[in-house]
C-alpha cells in the first residue's frame, strides 16, 4: 500500500507509547455527521495519551457537541469573520479560504506538530507541508467531486480548477482515510491519476458511543449548514412524490445508531449499509421500492419475537465492530505508523 493510503512497517516500542502532539483541522465545529466524527478523532486520540488541539473556523458553543466545550482538548477559532458565501453563492470557494486562513494561523502561530488531521478541506496541505516535521492525515468523507453540481456550463467552468485541486491536494497527504470501502472504490473511481500512482486510503469506520444509545432519538440538524437545509428539502420533495430514495448512502451513521438502540434496519441495499447491516440478522437490505421496504416492515410488524431478536443481534453487532473503543483503537495505530514513517 502507498504511504499517502497506508502505514506501512509496524511502530517501534517507543513509537508506541510516545506521545504525539496532535492538530486538527475542521471547517466548522457544527453539530452534522462529519463534526460527530472529527469529534470522536480528538476524543480517541485524547483518551490514548496524544495531546490534541482541534482548530476551525466556527465553533458556536450553544450549538455544538458537549465535548468541544468540556475540556477533553481545547479549541480555537479562526477567521469566523469570513464570509460563508457570497449572495448564496460560491460557497466552496470560501470554504476554501475560511480553511486556508485556520491553516496560516496554525502554521504561524504554533509550533510543529508530531501529526495533523485534515478534514474535508484537502486545499490545506501543501500549506501544512511547510512544517516538514509534521505528518498529515486526511480524512475524505466523500470526494467533493461527486457532491458538486455540474449541471450547466457556469458551474462546470467554476467547479473544473476546483476538482483539480482537489485531487492534487488530497495526493500530497500522507495518509488518507474513508469511512467505508463504498468510498473507497468511489476514491479510486474518482481520482484516477492518484489510483494510478497507487495511492489508495485506508478505511477508519465511523462509531457510536452504544453507552448514549438504549432508545432511538433524533440526528442532529443545524441550519447554519446549507446542506442539511438542501437535503431537508429534497427529502420533503421526495416524500410528496412518494418516491424510496437513500441509494449509495456513503457510510450512514443513522443505521449504526438504530442497531446501537436495539432496533432493525431497513435500508438499501447499496453503499454504505451494505458493510454495516447484516441482511436478515441485524435489518433488512432491500431494493429501493416501497414494495421492498414495505415487504420489510410487514415482516417486522407481523413478528414481535423477530423484531425482538434482530434488534439484540444488531445491538451485538455494533458492539464488537463500530464502538468507540475500536474505532480509537485503529485511529491510534494509524496515527502512531504515519508518525513512525517520519523517524524512519
Amino acid at each position: 500500500m502507498a504511504a499517502a493510503g497506508g502505514v506501512a512497517g509496524e511502530p517501534s516500542s517507543a513509537a508506541k507509547t510516545k506521545r504525539l502532539r496532535v492538530a486538527v483541522i475542521h471547517p466548522d465545529l457544527g453539530i452534522g455527521g462529519a463534526e460527530r466524527l472529527i469529534v470522536d478523532v480528538a476524543c480517541q486520540l485524547a483518551a490514548h495519551g496524544h495531546d490534541v488541539h482541534v482548530f476551525t473556523s466556527h465553533h458556536d458553543k450553544n450549538r455544538c457537541f458537549e465535548e468541544t466545550v468540556s475540556g477533553l482538548f481545547p479549541v480555537t477559532v479562526y477567521g469566523d469573520f469570513l464570509p460563508r458565501h457570497v449572495f448564496y453563492r460560491f460557497h466552496a470557494v470560501c470554504a476554501y479560504l475560511r480553511c486556508l486562513f485556520v491553516a496560516f494561523c496554525v502554521l504561524l502561530q504554533w509550533p510543529s506538530f508530531d501529526v495533523i488531521v485534515v478534514d474535508q478541506v484537502s486545499v490545506v496541505i501543501p500549506l501544512l507541508k511547510l512544517k516538514s516535521s509534521s505528518k498529515i492525515a486526511f480524512y475524505c468523507h466523500f470526494p467533493d467531486l461527486l457532491l458538486a453540481e455540474h449541471t450547466s456550463m457556469i458551474r462546470r467552468l467554476y467547479h473544473k480548477p476546483i476538482d483539480i485541486i482537489e485531487e492534487a491536494t488530497t495526493g500530497m497527504a500522507d495518509l488518507i482515510l474513508v469511512n467505508s470501502k463504498f468510498t473507497a472504490a468511489s476514491f479510486a473511481r474518482t481520482f484516477r491519476r492518484l489510483h494510478a500512482r497507487g495511492i489508495e486510503p485506508a478505511i477508519l469506520y465511523s462509531a457510536v458511543s452504544v453507552e448514549q444509545f438504549h432508545e432511538p432519538h433524533a440526528c442532529g440538524y443545524d441550519m447554519c449548514l446549507k446542506e442539511n437545509v438542501e437535503y431537508l428539502e429534497d427529502l420533503k420533495r421526495l416524500a410528496v412524490t412518494e418516491g424510496v430514495s437513500g441509494q449509495d448512502e456513503h457510510f450512514g451513521i443513522v443505521p449504526l445508531e438504530a442497531m446501537a438502540a436495539h432496533k432493525p434496519v431497513i435500508a438499501c441495499n447499496s453503499g454504505g449499509p451494505v458493510e454495516t447491516v447484516v441482511n436478515e440478522v441485524t435489518g433488512f437490505l432491500c431494493g429501493p421500492s416501497l414494495t421492498a421496504f414495505s415487504k420489510a416492515m410487514l415482516k417486522l410488524a407481523g413478528d414481535h419475537d423477530l423484531a425482538v431478536r434482530m434488534g439484540k443481534q444488531a445491538r451485538d453487532h455494533v458492539v464488537q465492530k463500530f464502538s468507540t473503543k475500536t474505532f480509537g483503537d485503529l485511529l491510534n495505530s494509524y496515527v502512531l505508523n504515519v508518525h513512525h514513517q517520519r523517524m524512519e
